[in-house]
């Protein structure tokens, strides 16, 4: 007589693989329906070839890859739309879907962001990736919701250093006096009060022609800020201080968020995430590009190991004043990161 259990078992193991490729394509089915035709707008102020204007393309292609072609996601660079306040408040008002700015200016609507801010506290862009991809970035950006607003995540802009049309700044004398714009923020305008200068406060649409007329006489910005904004041709002097690091919180519309389905969510938490990754790695390798093409157009000078410990301990006061404002608890649970980051080297 013939067994005829195997052939029972193969029948069943055949149904089981045709049930469960059903399911698939069920569930396929279902989340292609859950991903609806958008057209998705994302504005921010600095150009398209900066790597955030590139990592911003990434995030448009990823979108659109991932929903097949159904959502797009179109780009409005160089503040087309308006600076960075105005997309700010059309993100948390639901006329514009996404933007990315330095955390100085989030930190308008939320205080803690300027722990991000404050002078010299990062050696390397690793320990600001860890913090910003942490437990403290990750409730922070968290909370944005209460603002109307989604955190997708931290992009890198860089180390800050300061460019003038009067003179090389290799000490802290040199700063002293200086009309320098800054970004609306109350940490930087008091940074750069303590450093002697006089701070104006500038979105950063406008800081391209203020040098021209030299009504301001620098700025500060991270290297490739500066060589995509062309202000070599209104500036002289660079002088590479790296006095502040600046990340750019990633925001979308909780309106557009709210709208939208568990598939669309997870499309643009995913492309966030390999945004994200891109810029990053796009900073990093710009940075010492810019640096090298900026000397052929600039005087370039570096600052001294000695002097810049000595810039550090004359903002001391920045720190101990903005500690108060966004929290000693937060400022510890960095602290203590960065110290546990740093003795695992």
């Amino acid at each position: 007589m013939i067994n005829s259990r195997p052939f029972r078992h193969a029948r069943r193991a055949l149904l089981t693989m045709f049930s469960a490729a059903a399911l698939l394509g069920a569930t396929s089915a279902v989340q292609a329906q859950d991903i609806k035709e958008r057209n998705l707008r994302f504005a921010f102020s600095l150009a398209k070839d900066h790597p955030l204007g590139l990592g911003a393309q990434k995030f448009a292609d990823a979108v659109a890859s991932k929903s097949g072609g159904k959502m797009k996601v179109t780009l409005f660079p160089n503040a087309v739309l308006g600076g960075d306040p105005q997309n700010l408040a059309s993100v948390r008002g639901g006329t514009l879907d996404f933007t990315s700015m330095a955390t100085g200016l989030i930190a308008s609507i939320d205080k803690r962001f300027m722990v991000f801010d404050l002078p010299f506290l990062f050696n390397n862009a690793q320990e600001a990736y860890a913090i910003a991809d942490g437990p403290v970035g990750t409730q922070m950006l968290n909370d944005l919701a209460k603002h109307d607003a989604i955190g997708l995540g931290i992009w890198d802009l860089g180390f800050r250093h300061m460019t003038n049309s009067r003179r090389p700044i290799t000490r802290f004398e040199d700063v002293q006096g200086l009309k320098i714009r800054v970004i609306a923020s109350p940490i930087f305008i008091d940074l750069f009060n303590t450093l002697g200068a006089n701070p104006v406060p500038m979105t950063f649409g406008e800081v391209y022609g203020a040098l021209e007329s030299r009504a301001i006489d620098g700025q500060d910005n991270p290297v490739a800020v500066i060589e995509s904004a062309k202000f070599a041709e209104v500036q002289k002097f660079l002088s590479l201080t790296r006095h502040v690091y600046t990340g750019m919180p990633f925001l979308m519309s909780k309106k557009t968020w709210d709208g939208m389905s568990a598939a669309e969510r997870n499309i643009i938490r995913a492309a966030a995430e390999e945004a994200k990754q891109e810029e990053r790695k796009l900073t990093l390798q710009k940075e010492s590009q810019s640096v090298d093409a900026l000397r052929k157009l600039m005087q370039v000078n570096e600052v001294s190991a000695e002097e810049v410990a000595r810039l550090r301990q004359k903002v001391q006061p920045v720190t101990v004043k903005f500690t108060k404002e966004i929290g000693e608890s937060v400022v510890q649970q960095v602290n203590t990161e960065l110290a546990r980051i740093r003795s695992a080297k």
